[in-house]
């Protein structure tokens, strides 16, 4: 009985003031509908009377010709701002947007005014569902200026990434974890900055499953990556490898967004990324201990509870999770927080890499306590930052600050219950 009634409590403040009890409110739906249409609308705008800015575009484009004519060798793989950085899918998907598109801009811009709604109507999804955010305050997700950028005007493969993520996420919150997990190996397939994302994904698939669905989910997404690199492994695997999946990349110091007021050879040094990689995985284990895990008894009592009687792979394997379904609302924060986590200590954070987040940021301010006119501030600083250009020492101070903000105030937050006493 205690277990319902903290199901039915009111997840803010406004929610408990605009919803009557024993109603169903229709408002965010409606909402999401008109946001699509009008942003749908302003992206046309955009494409219409703003001027393109020519950044990756020919250099994905010299790529995907050398691909196309037979290159298989990675190392040799090469466009005008670079080498070939990014997993196969990559050139899977621009191959087939320079065949519908013939390599040039303007029908692209289409192509991806089409994904950006894509994608804006998933996450609008999301948050119809999980019902963290007043209805009024799904404008937020329409108003980034930086975003509408990326995506339109810029025509980076972080676009085609998290909107394979986002479908990935709709996927899981309605349990199909295998489907889900396809679609999550073909984001990483684009680019490997939606791996931010998989420890928190892997800690909900063993709370949702049984080892061996879990074994068999991650060897069905590990059978994509082979397939989809297979034309590489065959014959070139080691630079395929070396340079698809290379998580030691420096970038490039001027274009930093964060960490602009950190000396130029402390940013490049291992010492730095070593730091932070410990602070990233640090917060992660005590995230998953205090917060993910708290009605579990913590990391080492969820652990302990789900392999203490597997004497032996078989009755590893044939362990069974407690008969209760993720709510909505658990995954999609499980899987937010994790990645701002990912975001927070990132080294370096370029333009474009702002896509990777910030459809997830109304939902994080609205899952802390902080009084609406500071999540809204909050919002607005952080875009702030992200169309300061070039960032400065300031801005990228401001910027850490905001986002550390943000993550205390998840923090101490109350922690969602995390079941659903029944399939929704």
């Amino acid at each position: 009985m205690a277990r319902a009634e903290k199901k039915r409590a009111p997840r803010t403040a406004t929610e408990a003031v605009e919803r009557p009890s024993g109603t169903s409110d229709r408002r965010p739906l409606y909402f999401a509908a008109l946001l699509v249409l009008a942003d749908a609308a302003l992206v046309a705008l955009i494409i219409a009377f703003v001027p393109y800015t020519k950044i990756d575009w020919d250099a994905y484009m010299s790529q995907v010709d050398a691909f196309l004519e037979g290159e298989r060798d990675y190392t040799k793989i090469e466009g005008d701002t670079g080498p070939l950085v990014y997993p196969a899918g990559f050139l899977y998907v621009y191959s087939a947007i320079k065949f519908l598109t013939g390599g040039q801009v303007f029908p692209a811009q289409i192509l991806f005014g089409v994904l950006y709604i894509v994608n804006l109507s998933l996450v609008l999804l999301l948050y119809v569902k999980t019902e963290v955010l007043p209805w009024w305050a799904l404008g937020f997700l329409c108003l980034s200026k930086r975003v509408h950028s990326i995506f339109v005007l810029r025509l980076f493969n972080d676009c085609f990434a998290m909107t394979l993520l986002h479908a990935a996420m709709v996927l899981i919150i309605y349990h199909k974890w295998y489907l889900g997990l396809i679609v999550f190996s073909g984001a990483v397939s684009v680019k490997m900055n939606v791996l931010l994302f998989a420890p928190s994904l892997l800690l909900l698939m063993v709370k949702a499953m049984s080892i061996k669905g879990v074994f068999f989910v991650l060897f069905g997404a590990a059978v994509v990556q082979v397939l989809l690199g297979m034309p590489f492994l065959l014959s070139h695997p080691v630079e395929y490898i070396s340079r698809a999946f290379n998580l030691g990349r420096v970038f490039i110091h001027f274009w930093s967004v964060n960490f602009k007021f950190v000396p130029e050879k402390l940013f490049v040094s291992k010492e730095l990324a070593i730091a932070l990689l410990i602070l990233h995985l640090t917060t992660l284990v005590v995230f998953a201990h205090y917060k993910w895990l708290k009605h579990e008894g913590g990391l080492f009592g969820f652990l302990h509870s789900r392999f203490k009687h597997a004497k032996s792979i078989l009755k590893l394997f044939s362990s069974q999770p407690r008969p209760s379904i993720l709510s909505k609302e658990h995954i999609v924060t499980v899987m937010f927080v994790g990645n701002f986590i990912g975001i927070v200590c990132a080294r370096s954070l370029h333009y474009q890499f702002y896509s990777w987040y910030f459809y997830s940021l109304p939902f994080l301010l609205w899952k802390t306590h902080f009084p609406t006119p500071l999540r809204i501030i909050l919002f607005l600083g952080v875009e702030l930052c992200w169309n300061i250009y070039p960032s400065t020492a300031y801005s990228s101070l401001l910027l850490l600050f905001l986002h550390i903000s943000v993550l205390l105030g998840i923090w101490f937050s109350p922690t969602e219950y995390p079941y659903n006493d029944k399939r929704t």
